[in-house]
């Protein structure tokens, strides 16, 4: 994987530096003290993964990482525990807390890699549309596959991923974040909580939608815009 490594502070850089040239699967294409270095790199060259420092000066890690439209696989790596739920709600691999243990990157790295191979498997298999992803969850990586997905649901900083053989799933992740990753076509957020796979629903009665028994919120938000989708003659 080529790799970019971000940190303002000389010796964190050094030693990151040192821990990627240790991992066969690495290639550090660029060492970067700053966030605006790092975009001219990405500007120039293609970069699989960035090990990315949060605190540093002008744009911060965090800004740096919102600002790009097309996003490199993140590891975050800084001083701070108090970034790591915002550092997971915009999708980053990892989080790791300096001093990184050379066991713990590693296991960082290992992870990186396996999201790799699945990009790059998919791309192989030439597939228009995949019907799974994959999630961090419980230390490692769970396949969703997305035709058994009834609901998703929003519960503050988690979602619970209701599935058609009744075994939920609880992630940290953000609803915009898996709704990124859903075919607009067959889901659709029906309230500020909730995304439904269209095919599941059984009927829509004035503020409710009803998956069979279940009944679930319907915003007037979303009303008419799902009204649509489901009966395209009702414009």
């Amino acid at each position: 994987m080529r790799v970019v490594a971000v940190d303002d502070e000389p010796l964190a850089l050094a030693l990151l530096e040192d821990n990627i040239r240790q991992i066969p699967s690495l290639r550090l294409l660029a060492s970067c003290s700053s966030a605006m270095e790092a975009l001219s790199v990405l500007r120039e060259q293609e970069v699989d993964l960035i090990f990315l420092d949060i605190q540093m000066p002008g744009l911060t890690g965090l800004q740096f990482l919102q600002s790009l439209a097309k996003r490199p696989m993140i590891i975050l790596i800084t001083a701070y525990e108090k970034y790591a739920l915002e550092g997971f709600n915009l999708d980053v691999i990892d989080y790791l807390v300096k001093p990184v243990p050379l066991e713990r990157f590693l296991k960082a790295c290992n992870k990186a890699q396996d999201f790799f191979r699945l990009r790059q498997n998919a791309f192989a298999a030439g597939e228009q549309e995949q019907d799974y992803f994959f999630v961090n969850a419980e230390y490692g990586l769970i396949k969703i596959v997305i035709p058994e997905i009834l609901l998703i649901e929003g519960l503050k900083d988690y979602l619970k991923i209701h599935m058609a053989d009744g075994k939920p799933l609880v992630i940290r992740m953000s609803l915009k974040s898996i709704e990124e990753k859903l075919p607009a076509h067959k889901f659709f957020r029906i309230h500020k909580s909730y995304i439904v796979a269209l095919s599941r629903i059984t009927s829509i009665r004035k503020n409710s939608v009803f998956l069979g028994s279940q009944e679930l919120p319907l915003s007037d938000h979303y009303k008419d815009d799902l009204l649509r989708m489901v009966d395209p003659g009702n414009r």
